[in-house]
């Protein structure tokens, strides 16, 4: 079954539009929509759908077309069509957005015409504008190697509580009510095995695999049990699982990293939500984790680490591309792009760069 849970079908700006029998009417179109996004959009003839992660930000800019095209017509209508969605466009041009914005309603709208035409018949949409994505030969934003190790060591210290034998009674009575926010539960059922699940090694295990395996946002939401080898320290992922979905791939991982997962496969059988799923790691409504998830999770992570991210674009991608761009500056092109996963070494090609601190150093040393 095709969970929507936390994808907004019915937004509340959009709820401001609509009276209650067109409410309806948007729900279902919305949720025929979504529910066929997700089980059949990328490829209809092999039942492949777009991942989780693609289509909750798509569905939140297919929401937005939506209400642009009621302004556009003066009242609610669910049969959007091509000149809609090229007005759109116009006015998006028009717009002091990036690029990139731009980019991502396109495709937005062009899922949302492929589903019409796969449900209604309707024909696809051949945009009359189109938009560069913002680029560079550059990787985006990535962390530095001191980051890396703040990050890493911030893992560890990541919502941890003082040990519960080393707590006074008023103490611990605090990090109870603490500790029973936190888990959802009353806090007389707060027991010495929360302080062990608080200082558990999921997220350290989750970050350090990250770091070495430089894992996209949609392979760690796959991530299985399967993939892990702790005795020989690597990532085996297959090929009907990565995210390319192109070649079967032995990743490395450093001997800590292994022993963190060992240490939270061996902790996660504790927790009921994961009885029914090999997901490696589920966030604490026991969802696979996303971009959403991950982004806010780094977020926290730099400021635990003291990271300043006022000015940068920080997403769970920076930690892949900085294992990209060591990779390649500790070993070389074909080690980075094994590392990373690339069928194409043309991919790997823009990690050849030399790290900015690197070229400070050599600032320093031409005097």
């Amino acid at each position: 079954m095709v969970d929507l849970d936390d994808i907004s079908v019915l937004t509340e700006p959009s709820k401001e539009y609509l009276n209650q029998r067109q409410e309806l009417d948007y729900k279902s179109e919305r949720e025929s929509c979504l529910k066929w996004l997700l089980t059949f959009g990328k490829n209809p003839e092999k039942a492949d759908g777009y991942a989780h992660g693609t289509v909750k930000p798509r569905s939140s800019r297919i929401d937005q077309f939506y209400r642009f095209v009621w302004e556009y017509e003066g009242g609610y209508t669910a049969n959007v069509t091509h000149e809609h969605a090229d007005a759109w466009m116009t006015h998006l041009a028009q717009r002091d957005v990036s690029n990139t914005h731009k980019c991502n309603c396109q495709k937005a709208i062009k899922m949302l015409f492929k589903w019409r035409k796969h449900e209604h018949g309707f024909s696809e949409w051949d945009p009359k504008i189109t938009f560069s994505q913002d680029s560079s030969s550059n990787p985006r934003e990535f962390l530095t190697r001191d980051e890396r190790a703040a990050v890493r060591d911030a893992a560890l210290e990541y919502g941890s509580v003082p040990a519960y034998n080393n707590l006074t009674p008023a103490e611990r009575d605090r990090w109870k009510a603490y500790l029973a926010q936190r888990f959802d539960k009353p806090k007389e059922d707060v027991e010495p095995s929360d302080w062990d699940r608080a200082n558990g090694w999921k997220v350290p295990s989750l970050v350090w695999a990250s770091l070495d395996a430089g894992l996209r946002p949609i392979e760690v939401e796959r991530s299985k049990i399967s993939w892990i080898d702790t005795d020989n320290s690597v990532l085996r992922i297959p090929k009907s699982e990565s995210s390319k979905n192109r070649d079967n791939w032995v990743v490395s991982l450093r001997e800590r990293t292994a022993q963190a997962l060992k240490k939270w496969l061996d902790e996660r059988e504790a927790y009921a939500k994961y009885e029914d799923t090999d997901a490696v790691w589920l966030t604490r409504q026991g969802n696979p984790y996303d971009t959403s998830s991950l982004r806010y999770l780094l977020k926290n992570l730099c400021e635990i680490a003291d990271i300043d991210t006022q000015h940068r674009q920080m997403s769970w991608y920076a930690i892949r591309h900085s294992v990209g761009t060591y990779m390649t500056r500790e070993e070389d092109l074909a080690a980075a792009q094994a590392q990373l996963r690339h069928k194409n070494p043309e991919t790997t090609m823009k990690y050849d760069q030399v790290p900015i601190e690197d070229r400070q150093d050599a600032l320093d040393r031409m005097g």
